[in-house]
Parts: structure tokens; C-alpha cells; sequence
């Protein structure tokens, strides 16, 4: 009894289990506080509260304590799977305040953190490459990217209206100054007399 008693004045006692422990396997996970755990009780306290779904950030066990541990600092006492599934779930948490975009290319879709659209009045910069396929793409539009061709026009454009060639059409058309007939979307352009135009579609 007097060696379990001298044990527990040597060293530190774990917060959860109430153990002692070597100062060796003793940790602390930060967050402002001086709580100490072993290995065993920090690593099954965050893949806990990982797998509940806590939105990344895992507090410090102790009750009377509203740190929130650091995983760098706890990383020497959990798993590999456990450190790999809480630094994606704090990544996730990042994410969840932001816009996100992805890419519009078939078999990439790689999700990205997109800028904020308000540009206070100025025209926004929409082009953006994909960070995994290197790819242009219209970030506000989630299309391949448009050139020549605003977002607001692109957004007039019909469903079938929107491929490379016709993209191509809209800007010829609109340094040529063709009208389009708002019946028939047929492009015209006029090279002599009245302003008035009538269409082949009457």
C-alpha cells in the first residue's frame, strides 16, 4: 500500500483514469491547459469524439476545462488512422464557412475554396485553374472557362448553346455587332438601309 501510495506522489495521475503514470507517458494536448493523459485514455477520448462528429474540434477531457487539444501536440499518443481522420475533420470544418466550387471536368471534380464574389462594384476575376488538373474553368459559372465571353452573356445562352464552337459564335457575333432574333436565336447582321430587320422565320 505505502508503493502505490509513494507511485502516486512520483507521478503525474491520468485525468481520465486516474492512474499514475510515468512523466514519459504523460501528455498534454495543449489548448492553454496543464491536463496530463495516457496514451491509451487521449487516444479513445478523440477517436470518441472524432467519430461523433464534433466538427473537428476535440475539447479537453477534464471537465472543468474548455481547451480544445492541439493535434500536433497529442499526435505522439494516437494512432496514425485516428491523427489522419481528425486533421481531415478539422480541414472539413474549415471548409464549412466558405464557398466551395469544384472542378466541372469529368473524372477530376477536385473541391476547391472559392474567393469571394463580392469585388466592391469591380468586375471579379472568375477564371481559375483547377489545383489538380490544371485546367480553366469559370469559377462563379462551375463551367469549363468561357473566353470571350462574359458570365452574364453565358448565362443567356441556351443549354445546347453553350459548347466551344458556340462560345466561339457569341464572340464573333459580338465584334461583328450581329442582332440576335429573339424568336429564332438566328444571328443577322445588318449591312445596309432602315433599321428595321425582319428575320427568315418572319
Amino acid at each position: 500500500m505505502a508503493d502505490a501510495a509513494r507511485n502516486r506522489l512520483q507521478h503525474p495521475t491520468c485525468g481520465i483514469c486516474m492512474e499514475p503514470m510515468p512523466p514519459s507517458e504523460a501528455h498534454r494536448g495543449g489548448g492553454g491547459c496543464a491536463h496530463a493523459f495516457c496514451r491509451a485514455c487521449l487516444a479513445g477520448h478523440v477517436r470518441a469524439k472524432v467519430e461523433a462528429g464534433s466538427g473537428g474540434a476535440v475539447r479537453c477531457p477534464d471537465a472543468s476545462c474548455g481547451g480544445a487539444l492541439d493535434p500536433e501536440l497529442c499526435r505522439g499518443a494516437l494512432p496514425g488512422d485516428v491523427f489522419e481522420r481528425w486533421c481531415a475533420a478539422l480541414c472539413e470544418a474549415m471548409f464549412l464557412g466558405a464557398r466551395r466550387t469544384y472542378c466541372p471536368f469529368p473524372g477530376c471534380s477536385e473541391m476547391m475554396v472559392a474567393d469571394d464574389d463580392e469585388c466592391g462594384g469591380q468586375e471579379c476575376v472568375t477564371q481559375s485553374e483547377c489545383q489538380s488538373c490544371r485546367r480553366l474553368f469559370c469559377a462563379r459559372c462551375g463551367v469549363p472557362w468561357h473566353a470571350g465571353v462574359s458570365c452574364a452573356e453565358f448565362e443567356r445562352l441556351g443549354v445546347g448553346e453553350r459548347g466551344r464552337e458556340d462560345l466561339l459564335l457569341v464572340e464573333a457575333a459580338r465584334n461583328g455587332k450581329w442582332k440576335r432574333c429573339p424568336r429564332c436565336r438566328f444571328y443577322v447582321e445588318k449591312s445596309d438601309g432602315c433599321l428595321h430587320i425582319t428575320c427568315r422565320c418572319g
